[in-house]
């Protein structure tokens, strides 16, 4: 004969056996999901072992995966191995990757009030450029550009000059038949005038290009003649800040508005100001490193440190200053009043 289990001990059977239920699984698996870290993947294009990388974004997201507790990671993918270099903007904007940094002037005018700050003049380092851009930014003088996605912080190279194989440039005559790569249009317009072939190319192809007589020089600050080891196929410089180029750090702004206050806050503490000011340090180091490379291998250096009163360059640069205004302008865009914003910034950020 079966005996009938007390109905208490039946009730505590049953409580085991829910207990080991699937759904309790679920449950317990949703907890454990739910202490996952968020990943942000974060699309460059300077290799990994260029400062911009090791001096820059590395520390940056060990700092926020710190402050974070661990909750949030971000995975860094040099080399344009995520996103291309021209178009790492737009992957962000559409959530293609989390976080991008990019030059402006590798879109040619999607960010036309931004790229005033490159002209002749403005910068005569990196940490000055970085500063003046941000402060535009912080402003709200070229906010607007950014408006699809959440922007993180401004970056800016130290003055471009001229880097070439045997082919010294003391005036803009001597830029007559050269094919040199371009950064931007501003500087492509420069290069045009002078009778030279403005190329564009992305910076990890200028090296093969160089190397193929497919270029005859580049037009580049110090510092990415390091990093694009570009240093090993040039060795006639001329110093010449006849422009500086802007780059932007921007997140997703789904992304950034799907995290909770806390961690916005983290990403918040580690934007703006103060990460432009180690960026700009970053590569006006980067820049006197390679600079003093190039000299202690007899590298020919010329000197222009003020082309704006240059008697041989002042002419094409104005023109160059005042043909991308008229034609910002021209967009309906208050162009003027940007760079006058602009020239009161670099003498505040020069301060």
């Amino acid at each position: 004969m079966i005996k009938m289990l007390p109905l208490s001990m039946a009730l505590a059977a049953l409580i085991g056996l829910a207990g080991c239920s699937p759904a309790n699984d679920t449950a317990n698996d949703a907890t454990t999901a739910s202490e996952e870290p968020t990943i942000l993947r974060f699309a460059h294009f300077w290799p990994a072992t260029a400062a911009t990388h090791t001096d820059v974004f590395e520390p940056w997201a060990r700092q926020i995966e710190e402050e974070s507790g661990g909750r949030l990671k971000v995975e860094i993918y040099p080399s344009a191995t995520l996103s291309k270099p021209d178009s790492t903007y737009s992957a962000v904007a559409s959530g293609t990757v989390d976080i991008g940094s990019q030059l402006q002037g590798y879109t040619n005018g999607r960010f036309p009030l931004t790229q005033v700050a490159e002209l002749p003049g403005l910068s005569n380092s990196a940490t000055q450029m970085n500063c003046m851009l941000q402060t535009l930014y912080d402003d709200g003088v070229i906010a607007g550009e950014y408006d699809d996605t959440h922007l993180l912080f401004m970056m800016g190279t130290g003055p471009g000059g001229m880097h070439t194989v045997d082919q010294p440039i003391q005036k803009p005559s001597d830029l007559q038949g050269l094919r040199m790569r371009r950064p931007s249009a501003i500087a492509g317009d420069i290069i045009e005038a002078a009778g030279g072939t403005p190329v564009g190319l992305p910076a990890p192809d200028i090296y093969t290009s160089l190397q193929r007589g497919v270029l005859d020089g580049v037009s580049l600050p110090w510092d990415a003649t390091g990093s694009f080891r570009l240093i090993e196929l040039t060795n006639t410089h001329t110093n010449i800040p006849f422009y500086s180029s802007a780059i932007m750090v921007t997140m997703n702004k789904d992304k950034y508005e799907s995290l909770p206050d806390d961690l916005k806050k983290v990403i918040d503490d580690n934007s703006g100001k103060a990460m432009a000011a180690v960026a700009g340090e970053v590569f006006d180091a980067e820049d006197a490193k390679f600079m003093a490379e190039a000299e202690a291998k007899g590298d020919t250096i010329i000197d222009i440190p003020d082309p704006l009163n240059d008697p041989d360059w002042q002419e094409p640069l104005e023109a160059g200053i005042q043909k991308y205004l008229a034609d910002t302008e021209a967009l309906g865009l208050d162009a003027q009043t940007v760079y006058q914003k602009a020239q009161e910034a670099s003498a505040a950020c020069k301060a």
